[in-house]
């Protein structure tokens, strides 16, 4: 009788409990760009949320060939072919195309600030899923771009990537590069002089700042066509230096694939 009487008690208390710790139990599925709940996708990994897909969305101006900037329809109708501002246009950059997902800012700044700086590695797969897009959809309008041969990310001094523990750049681009059959050769482009990073200095003193900070390795480029892959493009000075050397190493074209332009 006793007994009877505590197993009752126990499960009056337990169906009481239930709905006050529902709140506390962390067992649905979290996004990784907010850390609200999300839906398991079939294989059962943590997909965005609405909210954060729909802040990922690509832009879907016509932009520069040459920075990423967005163009207004009247600049981009009559050159088609490749359509410059009008500072790429005084300027040219060395490269031949550059293909950009989207803006550095919002949703997609604070996904990649954490998987960069703060080791958030889970946000990997989604920012590799966004530049393999970005490639694709610029490749099925510019065939140009299939003819790339290999995929050099933009280096890291061994000391940056000892205290950081990778090479983002790197690492977005091996999703692409699986898909698309692509070798990825670190080896063709090293960082041999170690600078301040870019975002401590203004616009004029970076391209001072990074010359000279890079060699290239012409028995891997001599006549071949590259993509450069970077995370962030700002005034693309790092990007021109190693554009630069891939060219004088022998380099038939370099092709630019960023994740975001700032």
């Amino acid at each position: 009788m006793i007994r009877r009487g505590l197993e009752r008690v126990s499960a009056t208390l337990a169906g009481l409990a239930g709905p006050l710790l529902a709140p506390l139990l962390l067992d649905d599925a979290r996004c990784p760009g907010c850390g609200g709940v999300a839906p398991r996708q079939p294989r059962q990994d943590v997909g965005l949320c609405a909210d954060c897909r729909q802040a990922l969305a690509p832009q879907e101006a016509a932009a520069c060939s040459g920075c990423g900037q967005p163009l207004c329809t009247d600049e981009a109708a009559p050159q088609a072919a490749a359509p410059l501002c009008p500072a790429c246009q005084d300027s040219p950059r060395p490269w031949g195309r550059l293909v950009c997902w989207g803006e550095y800012d919002g949703r997609l700044r604070e996904l990649v600030l954490g998987y960069k700086f703060e080791a958030r590695l889970g946000l990997g797969r989604q920012l590799q899923e966004c530049l393999a897009a970005a490639f694709e959809s610029a490749a099925a309008r510019h065939p140009e771009l299939a003819g790339c041969e290999l995929v050099v990310p933009v280096p890291l001094h061994p000391a940056r990537l000892l205290r950081r523990g990778f090479n983002q750049s790197r690492e977005l681009a091996r999703l692409l590069a699986r898909r698309r059959g692509l070798p990825i050769r670190q080896e063709a482009l090293l960082r041999v002089r170690r600078t301040k990073p870019q975002m401590e200095l203004d616009r004029s003193a970076r391209a001072e700042n990074i010359r000279g900070a890079f060699a290239a390795d012409a028995g891997l480029l001599a006549g071949r066509t590259a993509l450069l892959v970077d995370d962030i493009m700002t005034t693309g000075s790092t990007l021109e230096e190693c554009s630069r050397m891939m060219l004088a190493a022998g380099a038939a074209q370099v092709h630019v694939l960023v994740l975001c332009r700032a």
